[in-house]
């Protein structure tokens, strides 16, 4: 019994390692507080680092997109990469 019992977590673990490496780790995780909700057609992230830095982030441009949560007081999303730069905003540099 305690082997089978072995088994079965080793293939649980196997399944949770192969769909870490699929996806991201806080892709798994909501954000907290609840992300602001993005305009129609809006979905670029403008998000301010722990250094104050204003880095705007592009879904599939950014590794940074999906661990990014706009919640944050001056936090906002862009409808083009044009309008975060003209408002201040950087692209990530990695």
């Amino acid at each position: 019994m305690q082997r089978l019992r072995a088994g079965g977590n080793i293939a649980a673990g196997l399944a949770f390692v192969a769909l870490a490496a699929l996806f991201p780790a806080t892709a798994f995780a909501a954000c907290k507080p609840p992300e602001k909700p993005a305009p129609p057609g809006c979905r670029i992230k403008g998000n301010i680092n722990s250094d104050g830095a204003r880095i705007y982030h592009v879904p599939g441009k950014s590794r940074w997109y999906s661990r990014t949560c706009i919640n944050r007081p001056g936090e906002r999303w862009f409808c083009s990469e044009e309008e975060a730069r003209a408002a201040g905003w950087r692209a990530p540099r990695r």
